[in-house]
């Protein structure tokens, strides 16, 4: 059965040729199509030698620009067949976001990781983390107890002293900090993939360095991403919309943190 890729290509979306190539925006802002039905019935992980390739019923399954689905260690591949097997009757994307994060690796990210890892740089120079509120107290004693680990993280384990500022307004960053944390950013295409998805889904890149480099936990990070939000959720209550679309990002996240944990 040669339409793998084919069906890959329907199910799940690819860069936007006409678009800058942000890999895992384009990886996340999927269409809704049509869901397709199952048409295997295992997903199994063979070693290649040269990686771990997932198969559905023993043939090669390919990413959405026909490159084979694979990983780097036999855990991860694993963990992306286990996506498949989990499907009902019909196969439905929203559902995998590990497999939409290895195609964006695989397809867009193994062929510019520059620009990817430019794009994370770009989050250092206005960090999430380096922005605190004015008022009030209360929020920005939270802020303070969730964000400034991260800048100790930064200042002690990579060299980069960053600058606090309240409110909105723009600080500019010392260039030796952004230097010294654009370091520390991975050369390996699924770290770095990874990576570039965390920074994205919570808005700091020094969130996600402190995440990738075992500074802070997941849960932690996740947190810290959305004090300001759940502040507002507190105060005014929930959005069930906002939570809904909330909850979806907190899966991508998850298999990031995923990719991180099981990519060497």
């Amino acid at each position: 059965m040669h339409n793998h890729g084919v069906l890959m290509r329907d199910l799940f979306t690819t860069i936007d040729q006409g678009e800058p190539r942000n890999p895992m925006e384009a990886a996340r802002r999927a269409m809704r199509p049509p869901l397709r039905k199952r048409f295997y019935r295992q997903a199994h992980v063979a070693d290649t030698g040269a990686g771990f390739s997932v198969l559905l019923d023993g043939k090669p399954v390919r990413t959405p620009a026909r490159r084979a689905l694979a990983a780097p260690s036999r855990a991860l591949a694993q963990a992306i067949a286990e996506e498949w097997n989990a499907q009902g009757r019909e196969i439905d994307p929203a559902r995998m976001p590990l497999t939409r994060l290895a195609n964006a690796v695989i397809d867009a990210v193994a062929e510019a990781p520059a620009a990817v890892a430019a794009e994370i740089e770009a989050y250092l120079g206005s960090d999430l983390v380096c922005y605190r509120a004015e008022a009030p107290a209360e929020l920005a004693a939270r802020q303070a107890a969730a964000f400034d680990p991260v800048l100790a993280f930064a200042r002690d384990r990579l060299g980069a002293r960053f600058t606090l500022t309240q409110g909105v307004m723009h600080v500019a960053q010392p260039p030796q900090a952004v230097a010294a944390a654009r370091a520390a950013i991975p050369e390996d295409c699924w770290r770095l993939g990874a990576l570039a998805a965390i920074t994205a889904l919570t808005g700091s890149a020094l969130l996600a360095l402190a995440l990738a480099h075992g500074a802070l936990a997941a849960d932690a990070v996740w947190t810290a991403a959305h004090i300001d939000e759940d502040w507002q959720m507190a105060h005014w209550g929930r959005d069930a919309l906002a939570m809904e679309r909330r909850n979806f990002r907190r899966g991508e996240f998850d298999a990031a943190v995923t990719v991180l944990r099981l990519a060497r």
